[in-house]
């Protein structure tokens, strides 16, 4: 396989320094590095920006654009907030609970811990309004090997049909019956 890992992945902020005050003080990331132009190296525009990245343990970045001269950032109203987040993991639950524990005393709104069965997770806002995901991964080999073997028959119906094919119940079911 040629793509090896996660380089980056890119969002847009509200405000540089206060997304450096959140993905340092409040998550722990280490603050890499910045660049900023006037000018779009991709597409020649015109374009003033300021791109920051954060880097986590495994080497892997977060990274921001603040864009001054941009209409102000939105979010897309067709898709629930639910659905577009970024996913970061921990080593384990006493981390993730750590880490709820400390957004909490500083005012952050958490949902959870949920069970998803295969990884426990809690989620939160960052202060440009995306959805963050803090998660443990519980995933044994057994569920990875049942989850791969029904993966292509469950695309394949939901791409005939849209309706949720039921090969992996037995995922939310495991988490309803820890509960």
């Amino acid at each position: 396989m040629d793509v090896q890992g996660l380089h980056h992945v890119a969002y847009r902020c509200k405000d540089a320094r206060q997304t450096a005050d959140f993905y340092t003080k409040v998550l722990g990331l280490e603050y890499l590095m910045a660049m900023s132009e006037d000018r779009v190296p991709s597409t020649g525009e015109s374009n003033p920006y300021f791109h920051l990245f954060f880097r986590m343990g495994d080497g892997s970045c977060v990274a921001f654009f603040e864009l001054p001269d941009s209409p102000e950032m939105g979010r897309d109203e067709n898709t629930p907030t639910w659905v577009q987040h970024l996913a970061l993991r921990v080593a384990d639950e006493k981390t993730l609970l750590e880490r709820k524990k400390h957004l909490q005393s500083l005012g952050i709104e958490v949902i959870g811990p949920v069970d998803h069965a295969i990884c426990q997770s809690i989620y939160f806002f960052d202060p440009n309004g995306h959805r963050l995901e803090l998660t443990w991964d519980t995933t044994t080999p057994e569920m990875a090997k049942q989850l791969r073997a029904v993966s292509e028959d469950m695309l394949t119906e939901w791409s005939k049909t849209k309706r949720a094919p039921q090969h992996a119940n037995w995922v939310h079911e495991k988490a309803l019956q820890r509960e």
